[in-house]
């Protein structure tokens, strides 16, 4: 199992520690180093930043927002980042949801979200091979443009640049049982936003269809710590806002993906908390059993113990969010 370091998004501004443990996690022999987007920082420009301070460690997106560009737009970020990192670069999507596609970004959120995801990857591939001019009659992303408010003259183009890599590898973030299969299907990995080893019988039949060296890289908390309530106070504050806050009372993909993990109640007790203004009772309400079982918290000795149940299963990439240098080292050293 190969270690990750996930970095996630800034909050108010940039995150002064980041590239100091990116730096530790290559000295470290992480295999690769990850940043995500929501609605504030994007997730390629701090990557690049990170590249340019790096020289083996892999880069992932994780995750970039579909919604947040267009497919040949981030197509061009992908070939521009693999060509300055020197064939790093793992390209981590995801749709979102709709409050964010709609709320942020200004379109609709699809009506078919496999469709949409499945042309939105075939045109990323389609600019990566290079073999021709982009052509696709996909009903969401269409190239060319041929619909009733166009001017009719868009023609099929190719990229100016030739891109490093034809198969710059392609993971998504998927969170329902359909739309993790298809991943399987048409991409080189999946990112899961929550994954539990007790518990991987709840994506069993999504991944049956998955290749030989398909990449499974969840991310989980992780920090070398003696209190263990204390360490899972992030953990339950993250689930807490992705429950409650990152979707709509009647459509959630956070809240449902809790409740399929085993926990139905506790995760509509959230929502309605969060939503009805009282956030702190909304983390308070996230049970310490579903934090702990989606992290690596506590003391070394009990971390040692519980990191063999994420060996032993599929998971071939661990991603940790870790707050210091000494917790990435800790982990290295029992993955060893």
């Amino acid at each position: 199992m190969r270690l990750g370091l996930a970095l996630g998004y800034w909050g108010r501004g940039p995150d002064p520690r980041h590239l100091e443990l990116a730096r530790a996690a290559e000295r470290l022999g992480y295999d690769s180093v990850w940043t995500a987007e929501a609605w504030g920082s994007d997730a390629f420009t701090a990557l690049t930043w990170i590249a340019a301070h790096t020289s083996r460690v892999q880069l992932g997106t994780g995750i970039a927002q579909m919604a947040a560009r267009t497919p040949t737009a981030t197509a061009m970020h992908a070939l521009t980042l693999d060509h300055l990192s020197g064939g790093r670069l793992l390209l981590g999507l995801g749709l979102s949801g709709p409050q964010v596609v709609e709320g942020w970004y200004g379109r609709p959120f699809p009506k078919s979200p496999l469709t949409a995801t499945r042309e939105y990857v075939d045109v990323v591939r389609q600019v990566l091979r290079r073999e021709g001019p982009v052509e696709s009659d996909g009903l969401f992303h269409p190239h060319p443009y041929r619909g009733p408010d166009g001017t009719g003259l868009g023609k099929p183009l190719k990229p100016i640049t030739h891109p490093l890599r034809a198969s710059v590898p392609v993971l998504l973030g998927a969170e329902g049982p359909k739309n993790i299969a298809q991943t399987t299907r048409i991409a080189d990995g999946w990112l899961p936003l929550y994954w539990s080893p007790q518990r991987t019988g709840v994506y069993e039949e999504s991944l049956a269809g998955a290749p030989e060296g398909f990449r499974i890289a969840p991310m989980a908390r992780a920090v070398v710590c003696d209190d263990v309530a204390e360490g899972l106070w992030p953990v339950k504050a993250m689930l807490g806002f992705y429950i409650g806050g990152m979707g709509h009372a009647a459509r959630n993909f956070h809240a449902d993906l809790m409740a399929r993990m085993g926990y139905p109640e506790e995760a509509r007790r959230i929502q309605q908390l969060f939503l009805e203004g009282r956030k702190e009772e909304a983390i308070r309400a996230v049970p310490d059993a579903f934090a702990d079982e989606i992290s690596l918290v506590g003391p070394r000795e009990r971390i040692a113990e519980r990191l063999e149940s994420w060996r032993a299963g599929p998971v071939t990439d661990l991603l940790v969010t870790a707050p210091d240098p000494r917790t990435l080292r800790v982990l290295a050293e029992l993955n060893s």
